[in-house]
């Protein structure tokens, strides 16, 4: 799209930042350390058509004292 905006694409985004981000620090909890920094997030289109998006959230979970 240029110049415009997709309230359904935002929508579906939001939703998959969300569970990323959740899974990410769900992860980093059940190892021991208490915080993740240096979160990056990513996304594309998965499929023949692309119909299906992929979010990765990466980051460094580390414990703070």
């Amino acid at each position: 799209m240029v110049g415009g905006r997709s309230g359904a694409c935002e929508k579906v985004m939001r939703s998959g930042w969300d569970t990323a981000l959740q899974e990410m620090t769900d992860e980093a909890a059940r190892l021991g350390p208490n915080a993740v920094i240096g979160v990056d997030l990513d996304y594309g289109a998965l499929g023949t058509t692309e119909s299906m998006m992929l979010v990765t959230a990466t980051g460094t979970a580390v414990t703070l004292e």
